[in-house]
């Protein structure tokens, strides 16, 4: 059976086609991406961008928003026409939510792995405040150095200071029991 014709010839690169506007084009059509969930059910999928964000009292483009002054600029200020293109905010309660949620107090995130408090439980447990003794234990498995064991305990400290305490409580008292 013969080859088709044509398949046998090397692909022309078409230089004169605009890839970019291709690209941008299908990219403008596509749904846009929204993060926020108090916007992404305020929003109306037959209203633009900007009529949207106008509706809920966003702004789109933060220059046209808040814009600067002309008396910074170094020109007088005419004052005629400035309120004349806000729109009515129709839904309100979408910027009310975004206020409230931002002011919020944040949670403290900041943990450290279950196995780096293990590890330092166990150096100190072991080893007490002997650093050098520390890097030469089995379990420094990332062979860290005193300097690196010692800030790794400085960080537990600092992160958990009332464990830190009952912990080092309690090593003292196996000490004294043990005695």
């Amino acid at each position: 059976m013969p080859k088709a014709k044509g398949k046998s010839r090397r692909h022309k690169y078409s230089y004169n086609l605009n890839r970019k506007r291709l690209y941008r084009s299908a990219r403008r059509r596509a749904a846009p991406r929204i993060a926020c969930s108090h916007i992404r059910q305020a929003w109306d999928p037959t209203k633009s961008v900007a009529q949207n964000l106008a509706e809920m009292g966003l702004a789109g483009d933060p220059n046209k928003a808040v814009p600067i002054p002309k008396k910074l600029l170094g020109m007088e200020m005419e004052s005629n026409g400035q309120d004349q293109g806000k729109q009515q905010v129709r839904k309100p309660y979408v910027l009310n939510e975004m206020e409230y949620e931002a002011s919020l107090p944040e949670k403290k995130s900041n943990t450290l792995s279950r196995d780096l408090i293990d590890y330092v439980r166990y150096m100190i447990q072991n080893h007490g405040e002997n650093y050098k003794e520390m890097a030469r234990d089995e379990k420094n498995y990332y062979q860290d150095t005193p300097k690196q064991i010692k800030r790794k305990i400085n960080v537990y400290k600092n992160f958990y200071p009332e464990q830190y305490k009952e912990f080092v409580a309690s090593l003292k008292q196996e000490k004294m029991e043990v005695q």
